[in-house]
């Protein structure tokens, strides 16, 4: 993985490929490069580091020519320098390939070929697969049938785009367990695995299925599967403007994000939220709402940030709907050969709706029968289109690595399915309307505490340069305190662990000394007093306290070296409004420290490998 852009039209290729790659910087990546054909063969420039160092490296627009492809590859085979950039060629050099991906028989291929006297410059699996397809094009003289017959031998994922000096006036795309889509123009086509690359171009677009491969021409396409059945077509449209993926006057994708979620928040119930009858409508709910009103168990799968939320929505399911739910690492579930019955809900979260291990969990819960519904932020993503059903989150694009609007329309989305699930059950419409009038004054909530960011900077100021910190919540803020302390590792590389409160005796107190802040979440709701002891815990311990407490809480900066103040609101929704400022807080210290928020090292946006 990450970024692929791919062009077939009348306009240069080069200029037209490097701007989507820069709209794809946001993936994250560790070296780049390009490939144009053109009257004079194939012409391959890569660098290692980002685009901009690709455009030090070499003239952009003397590459000239009107096919070509790009990458930005995020390394998983052979460490990042510009012989293991993409894109890779076969042995002859005029098969030119770009892969997101792992091809898992490699080895088997490699020795195969090594075995036929075949050579390799690089470390990585990618190469392999080009100087693959390379070998049976000398035998078949056909390049689609040369791509379609090397994936047939493949073992993994693949998000792949190749071109020819042979055949150059096409484009061959094809997607295993990464996702790749089509951007159709006028008398133009475009490849890429993220739609923030084409939309500056056109909005039209076919999302690839599982196991597709399509061919581009300059007087149009086609698509089939890998075994030569052809497939129809569905064209959509992109659902976001251009504006949303620009930083709109902000220093950071990440701040920008940060600060959009009153809209984001309002736009996850929007339509949906029924106050009065103190339930909501899911649409994408109706046609499983039988399974839901019978189900047993609800198991919730998901990776990082997502399954955090996941975290928070059992506690709201089982508290509204009073059914047992289970929460699963996607990546766990799919090897442990889960017990799953007919019955069984299996709720898959993820913001970009590519997760390869939540991809995975989705078709083994399926394979074994249970009824499996998506919570993705990306429309026409694969996990939305493989799941029974599903709600979006309706949060727009998220640009920002690290995840701060998903997450909290996930929140958002996880409550109203909480409250839908419990209105088919026990609870009651005055329940009902308490929950459902607590969400409608979320965003004005999130508002007010964004507008006192400059209190949360002055704070993380004091401890940009820390080297650990201890995050602490009880019952619902429990997740939420996972969730800071990720935040704060994914882009300040600092050090920083969430518990539950009540563990922290149980461990974790054997770190607290003078220089480790610990940061509560604390609220008052039923185990306040509990928390409390916590934080004298750590006092008696001479640790740094951080509160974030209700605003109205007269006695919580006493016991306290920095109170956060958040509005009130209901004990299930407290991980909303705390979510905010800890966001805020990680995001000041990482500016601080010169990091990059919005592409922290090593981290991807949209993690379609194992």
């Amino acid at each position: 993985m990450c970024g692929i852009v791919g062009y077939i039209g009348t306009q240069q290729a080069a200029p037209l490929i490097v701007s989507g790659l820069k709209r794809l910087e946001y993936r994250g990546y560790d070296s780049a490069g390009v490939c144009i054909i053109s009257d004079s063969g194939a012409r391959i420039e890569k660098k290692a580091g980002r685009v901009a160092d690709l455009e030090k490296y070499v003239d952009i627009s003397s590459m000239t020519g009107t096919v070509g492809v790009g990458h930005t590859r995020w390394a998983t085979h052979g460490v990042p320098n510009d012989v293991n950039a993409h894109p890779h060629t076969d042995q002859s050099g005029s098969i030119a390939l770009v892969h997101n991906g792992i091809i898992e028989n490699y080895l088997t291929i490699k020795k195969k070929l090594l075995n036929a006297g075949y050579t390799f410059r690089s470390e990585t699996d990618s190469e392999v697969l080009a100087v693959f397809i390379g070998m049976l094009y000398e035998t078949l003289q056909d390049m689609e049938l040369a791509v379609r017959t090397a994936l047939s031998e493949v073992e993994g994922t693949f998000g792949l785009v190749v071109l020819s000096t042979h055949e150059p006036d096409m484009i061959i795309a094809a997607r295993r367990g990464s996702p790749l889509i089509l951007g159709i123009g006028n008398g133009e086509y475009l490849v890429a695995s993220d739609a923030a690359a084409v939309i500056s171009h056109t909005r039209q677009v076919v999302y690839l299925n599982e196991n597709e491969m399509a061919i581009l021409r300059r007087d149009g396409f086609s698509t089939k599967t890998i075994e030569n059945v052809d497939t129809r077509s569905v064209v959509e449209e992109i659902s976001f403007e251009l504006e949303q993926i620009e930083k709109g006057g902000f220093e950071h994708f990440m701040l920008k994000e940060i600060f959009e979620q009153p809209t984001t928040f309002h736009d996850g119930f929007r339509g949906r939220l029924q106050i009065d009858a103190g339930t909501v409508k899911l649409g994408g709910l109706a046609s499983v709402a039988d399974k839901l009103r019978a189900a047993k168990r609800i198991i919730i799968t998901a990776c990082g940030t997502s399954w955090h939320a996941g975290l928070v929505g059992e506690y709201l399911i089982e508290h509204l709907a009073r059914v047992p739910v289970e929460v699963e690492y996607a990546s766990e579930f799919r090897y442990r050969n889960p017990i799953i019955h007919s019955d069984d809900i299996v709720i898959a979260i993820s913001q970009s709706g590519e997760t390869a291990d939540t991809l995975a969990a989705i078709r083994e819960a399926k394979l074994k029968g249970a009824t499996v519904i998506g919570m993705v932020n990306v429309v026409g993503s694969t996990i939305a289109r493989e799941t029974d059903a599903g709600v979006y989150l309706h949060a727009g694009p998220e640009i920002g690595v690290a995840s701060t609007k998903a997450f909290t329309s996930q929140l958002c989305v996880l409550t109203q399915f909480a409250l839908y699930l419990g209105r088919m059950r026990s609870l009651s419409s005055e329940q009902g309307r308490e929950v459902a009038l607590g969400l409608a004054n979320i965003p004005a909530q999130i508002r007010s505490i964004l507008d006192r960011s400059e209190e949360i900077r002055s704070i993380a100021l004091e401890y940009a340069n820390v080297s650990n910190f201890l995050y602490l919540g009880r019952g619902y803020n429990f997740p939420a305190a996972l969730e800071g302390a990720l935040k704060l590792k994914e882009i300040s590389y600092i050090h920083a662990e969430g518990y539950p409160a009540a563990e922290m005796k149980h461990g974790p107190i054997a770190l607290i000394d003078a220089e480790l802040p610990v940061v509560f979440i604390a609220p008052k709701d039923e185990i306040y007093d509990k928390i409390l002891s916590n934080i004298e815990e750590v006092r008696a311990r001479s640790g740094k306290v951080i509160v974030i407490a209700d605003e109205d809480d007269t006695h919580i900066h006493t016991v306290a070296n920095h109170v956060i103040r958040v509005p009130r609101t209901l004990p299930m929704l407290a991980p909303i409004l705390a979510s905010i400022p800890l966001q805020l807080l990680a995001y000041y210290i990482a500016v601080e420290r010169g990091c990059n928020v919005d592409m922290p090292r090593n981290l991807a946006k949209s993690v379609t490998v194992e």
